[in-house]
């Protein structure tokens, strides 16, 4: 199907629709017949001309997720000039996007368990998590090899680090009380910076310790 501007635009329209409509309901219910009433379309029939099946559909709202989430991070990651600047921006974006965007974190979690890779295999935690644990890794190297970060494995600070903020994330997404986001930035900011700088570098004041 050619890209025109207007599809699209009405492809962004039912991915939103989509989101809403699973966050609210959950992956089962959210039929194309819910989400045509929640898109304001006459006809399931718009769905269909965009999208095969409903396959194709949560695969496009989970890269659309991904990509503006990781469009969100990156910007405010832009506008460091050192490793442990940068890496305190990620922190600090990842959970600032989880707390603004429920319905995007709601969607997610319902269609994880029937997500499915190209060859049918169900995605896993570890994969999914995969290429930000690789980000970081590079990041992580980064700020050693400049003297920003002590020496540490950056694989394994990596998964750690990615471990934090995905705890974060189902906590919000179950619907879990008694966490603080704000709370849990500041403490997680302190904690990675302290596991990461450099001994002889002295804690900046202000925005946590990285």
């Amino acid at each position: 199907m050619e890209r025109t501007f207007t599809n699209t635009a009405r492809r962004a329209q039912i991915v939103r629709a989509a989101v809403e409509t699973i966050a609210e309901l959950g992956y089962a219910k959210a039929s194309f017949a819910r989400i045509t009433e929640r898109a304001g379309f006459s006809s399931p029939r718009m769905i269909s001309y965009h999208f095969t099946d409903k396959d194709e559909l949560i695969h496009e709202i989970v890269r659309e997720v991904m990509a503006e989430a990781a469009r969100f991070v990156v910007g405010r990651m832009e506008g460091e000039q050192t490793a442990s600047g940068k890496l305190r921006a990620y922190l600090e974006a990842n959970l600032r996007y989880l707390r603004d965007h429920p319905r995007e974190m709601a969607a997610l979690t319902e269609i994880g368990p029937h997500l499915r890779d190209g060859a049918g295999e169900p995605y896993t935690s570890q994969s999914a998590q995969e290429p930000s644990v690789r980000g970081l890794e590079e990041l992580l190297t980064e700020g050693q090899r400049s003297g920003d970060f002590r020496d540490f494995d950056p694989r394994s600070m990596a998964v750690l680090i990615r471990g934090a903020v995905e705890a974060a994330a189902q906590r919000l997404r179950g619907g879990a009380h008694g966490l603080d986001l704000d709370a849990y930035t500041r403490e997680l900011v302190t904690s990675v910076g302290l596991a990461t700088r450099r001994s002889e570098s002295p804690a900046p004041r202000g925005r946590g310790v990285l």
